[in-house]
């Protein structure tokens, strides 16, 4: 079968012909329709010093999918040949004290396809039962990227925001999903910081309320035009940028709630004052509640919320090269690569 490959120590990713996987017990064979790529994958493809340093050469790439189920192995109950499918990227031990207390998402063995073994840049992929999730009548191209998208639910569900004054800084995939999420369960204001213009002409788009380029303006000097006089009740970031998570602290009211999704430097310093005094409350997010937040993705979009926007380019797989290209410009929302 034909599969992205990165083989090598060096920049970029090679088409190959590979092996198809073998569908074995409680397995399911998938024949891929449409991938998405994810930041990951272009780490991985420019060969950055978390790539080198978490990586196994060779590996298929690639953890953002939807397909048809080919093939299922015996002990298959749920699912059958022809079915339309998604998946859960994050593959888990099922016995820890975390998944057998329904906390799946923070197991500390999870194995992540596409990055510790084959992943779904490929014509085929097998995966556990228990990682297939059903994608009825929702559209591939919407469903190639249930992965990002559980990630902005999961992490814009942590708190109660309905009435709430929201700032999330980042305006990636995630962050723009979130904030069309957020004037989905009734959010006050959504207010979305970037350096990036193209993105944050995006997020108006997705709904929000006001965007700030950080490079060009405070975001306080704009409380009287959203009628807030205090700070923001909750806090998303999605940026992964030292700076940006700090000026949401400045930022936040007190006793306000942070959702930290962004991995942040390992030298970011933080103003623990605006923490401690103000009484912030921080949670780490990571992955997708499995399988809660996989259900609040399918019911939201039946139920109307669209994230179509963030969709900004459609590609045959054979143009691969010039997707991960327009990904590293950052002049993009999701990418979808049709197989």
């Amino acid at each position: 079968m034909k599969a992205l490959v990165k083989n090598s120590d060096s920049h970029g990713i090679w088409m190959e012909d590979v092996p198809q996987p073998i569908c074995k017990a409680n397995e399911v064979k998938i024949k891929i329709t449409h991938t998405a790529i994810c930041g990951t994958d272009l780490h991985i493809y420019e060969w950055d010093e978390w790539a080198q340093r978490n990586l196994n050469l060779p590996l298929i790439i690639g953890h953002e999918f939807c397909g048809v189920i080919e093939e299922i192995g015996s002990g298959v109950t749920h699912y059958k040949t022809g079915q339309r499918v998604s998946g859960e990227g994050h593959i888990t031990c099922g016995y820890c004290r975390n998944c057998r207390a329904g906390k799946r998402h923070l197991c500390h063995k999870t194995i992540g396809i596409g990055i510790h073994r084959s992943g779904a840049f490929a014509e085929y992929l097998v995966i556990p039962e228990t990682n297939i999730w059903p994608i009825d009548n929702i559209d591939s191209e919407i469903a190639a990227f249930f992965d990002p998208f559980g990630n902005a639910v999961h992490t814009t569900l942590s708190y109660n925001i309905t009435g709430e004054d929201v700032l999330i800084t980042g305006a990636g995939p995630i962050g723009l999903m979130s904030t069309a999420i957020c004037n989905f369960v009734g959010a006050r204001n959504v207010v979305v910081t970037d350096v990036n213009d193209y993105r944050l002409k995006l997020a108006m788009k997705m709904g929000a309320t006001k965007t700030i380029n950080t490079s060009k303006d405070t975001i306080n000097e704009y409380f009287n035009e959203l009628n807030m006089v205090s700070g923001f009740d909750v806090g998303l970031e999605m940026s992964g940028n030292s700076v940006a998570f700090n000026s949401m602290l400045d930022n936040m009211y007190n006793g306000g709630n942070i959702a930290l999704l962004g991995l942040l430097p390992n030298n970011t310093k933080v103003n623990w004052d605006h923490v401690i005094f103000k009484g912030l409350n921080i949670k780490g997010i990571y992955g997708r509640e499995m399988y809660e937040t996989w259900y609040k993705m399918t019911q939201m979009l039946k139920s109307g919320l669209n994230i179509s926007k963030v969709l900004t380019h459609k590609l045959k797989i054979e143009n691969y090269n010039e997707a991960f290209e327009i990904m590293a410009s950052r002049n993009c929302g999701k990418i979808v690569l049709e197989w």
